[in-house]
């Protein structure tokens, strides 16, 4: 519906978005959902969860696909781009009585077309296994709640096993668990098996195995999220307390800690590779953290409200070098590290077994670029490209190729007729949406992917915002480009606003004052954004003594290595930033020709990667109202 004005409602929905390697389209008949489709009232209710497996079936349709929403859980056959979603035919659908499923996570290693083992976690603290494939329910973990009477936020099998696996709370404890073990009916009792700075780590003091066999107690408030490395070696906590730690996890020790901008990290993904994590919360902002150099090397600025889930797509993610591997010239600790990731899963890029930051002229890959996606409470979808120019700010720039513009964080904006000679000189440019892709307004630049330019001998400041797209904030083809720079000083008022506030509001903090009546429209409720403005002082005045303490705590970490200020780290802005949903955001997931989203309302959706949609209308079959209540 068209605004006045000739604008695109921000409200409205999109179907499809476009990306370097095409469109991505919304497949209205894969849609999965409670068999009757009536939108869900999610007040009250626990996150919409998706989990997949791949039980291996001979039909060659072996995917399939389980979510809970509400008190239900649904697991189903998953048909993909393939054919239609059938809602009358659950494999195993279930209603709870007195607690609601939060997550779940089925075991591939055990997965077959006749089995499955599916872990489920709750709201009132126990943890189930199921088989959804025999309609049975194997074990039932923390029935009488003596070990943690907390929520479950989240549940995973320990990578390579087949009994092992992890439960965190919004207790902010961790626990691993046999599933041959019970758990007892007396209360666990608990030896310290190691300490260090924000967690402990406890064995269960047990004259027979039983369960948990270890505690972890990680930070303070919530653990929201974790996620293994994709060797298994290595453990991503993502804390209420605004800290990412990675732990070493048969050590126990800890590997390194970020702080999120301002409030809690809500989520948590590690690149194929290994390299990188990417952390998202209550600050807005996705925030990119290098494992080897256990820093902050990216955050990525688009969403307008707490980011819910992050995730990179392994199948647009490439790592080429076109030097053979064993040719590494590197430093020791570079080597070993590309040893150390070399055995990362099948499903990553074959190209990433051996990465390296060496070629035969600039010392870099020949070409780098992580793709990962984010989406949140703001109901939009955001993708980011990770490139080399992020990765490796410091190392020349070949002039053989082309590379993501970016933009000198630090530089002030040009202003008046000198802005034309200076954006000559710097070799920085703006894209503007109205122009052709590989153009900016008078100057062409060439370009390989439609989002990029070949920058010149002429370096700007080595702490670059991506631009390779208008910003996210824009309306949809809009005719107006932001400004692209932001000013040490300009970083720094973003900086004393949140130490001033010590609230959610970063995302609404205009860069620009021509931008102010656009954030303030876009601005709703259920957001945690706000506008920063003269009342921010009596806001202050208004802070409990709880909070001032927490801001107190947050601006002795802003400014260090744990969280850099933002002038101090390049600022990424998304490539694509639309809104897919009318409720908040709850599941992201990347498969090979599709990625899935999901939102509170209780609808699972599949968007087709390009050149993957294969589905006709009639193929839609009639959907009716079914199921066994277990």
């Amino acid at each position: 519906m068209a605004a006045e004005g000739g604008g695109k409602e921000m409200n409205e929905i999109k179907t499809q978005f476009t990306t370097r390697e095409g469109v991505y389209k919304l497949l209205t008949h894969s849609e999965y959902s409670r068999p009757n489709r009536v939108p869900f009232n999610s007040q009250g209710s626990n996150p919409v969860k998706v989990s997949f497996v791949n039980v291996n079936d001979q039909s060659g349709n072996g995917d399939r696909i389980c979510f809970n929403v509400g008190r239900e859980l649904y697991f189903y056959i998953y048909k993909g781009v393939r054919k239609a979603a059938d809602l009358s035919k659950p494999i195993d659908k279930r209603i709870y009585k007195g607690t609601q499923p939060t997550c779940h996570d089925f075991n591939p290693l055990t997965a077959t077309a006749e089995s499955v083992s599916l872990l489920v976690g709750f709201s009132a603290g126990q943890v189930q296994l199921i088989d959804p494939i025999k309609k049975e329910t194997s074990k039932l973990f923390n029935e009488e709640r003596l070990i943690d009477k907390s929520g479950v936020t989240c549940v995973r099998w320990v990578p390579g096993s087949e009994s092992l696996f992890l439960v965190a709370h919004s207790s902010g404890s961790l626990y691993l668990y046999n599933v041959e073990h019970t758990c007892g009916t007396t209360p666990p009792h608990y030896q310290l098996l190691k300490q260090g700075d924000g967690y402990a780590v406890h064995t269960c003091k047990s004259k027979s195995a039983r369960n948990p066999l270890l505690r972890w107690t990680v930070g303070e408030g919530a653990l929201n999220e974790f996620a293994f490395s994709p060797d298994g070696k290595f453990l991503a906590c993502a804390s209420q307390d605004g800290f990412l730690r990675v732990f070493g996890f048969d050590a126990a020790e800890l590997h390194g800690t970020m702080k999120s901008y301002f409030g809690g990290l809500l989520c948590v993904c590690w690149s194929p590779d290994g390299r990188y994590i990417v952390a998202g919360g209550e600050d807005d902002l996705v925030t990119v953290w290098s494992f080897s150099d256990c820093r902050v090397i990216a955050r990525g600025h688009g969403h307008k409200s707490w980011v819910s889930v992050v995730a990179f797509d392994h199948c647009t993610t490439s790592v080429e070098d076109s030097d053979p591997p064993a040719e590494f010239s590197g430093s020791d600790e570079e080597f070993h590290e590309q040893i150390h990731f070399a055995g990362g899963r099948d499903r990553a890029n074959s190209s990433q077994s051996h990465l390296s930051k060496r070629n035969s002229t600039d010392g870099r890959p020949v070409s780098v670029t992580y793709r990962f996606g984010s989406v949140g409470q703001d109901t939009q979808l955001c993708l980011w490209d990770l490139t080399e120019d992020i990765l490796f700010p410091h190392l020349p720039l070949s002039r053989t190729r082309t590379h993501t513009n970016v933009m000198s964080a630090t530089s002030p904006p040009a202003t008046g007729s000198a802005s034309t000679a200076a954006t000559a000189t710097a070799a920085t440019t703006t894209t503007n949406p109205t122009n052709p892709p590989g153009t900016n307004g008078n100057n062409t630049v060439s370009s390989s992917s439609g989002n990029s330019g070949t920058l010149s001998n002429s370096i700007p400041a080595p702490l670059p915002r991506s631009n390779s797209l208008p910003h996210s904030t824009g309306p949809a083809g809009g005719s107006t480009t932001p400004n692209s720079h932001m000013s040490s000083k300009g970083s720094s008022i973003i900086d004393s606003a949140f130490i001033a506030t010590g609230v959610s509001k970063f995302a609404t903090l205009s860069l620009h004052d021509t931008r102010k009546e656009r954030h303030e429209k876009d601005h709703k409720r259920n957001h945690s954004m706000g506008h920063i403005s003269s009342k921010s002082s009596d806001k202050l005045n208004q802070l409990s003594s709880a909070a001032r303490t927490a801001k107190a705590d947050a601006a002795k970490t802003l400014g260090t290595l744990l969280c850099p200020r933002m002038e101090e780290v390049p600022l990424l802005e998304p490539l694509v930033c639309k809104k897919i949903a009318h409720e908040r955001l709850t599941v992201l997931i990347f498969l090979e020709d599709c990625l899935v989203t999901a939102c509170q309302e209780g609808f699972i959706c599949t968007w087709a990667r390009p050149g993957k949609v294969g589905l006709l209308p009639s193929q839609n079959p009639t959907n009716s109202p079914s199921g066994t209540v277990v």
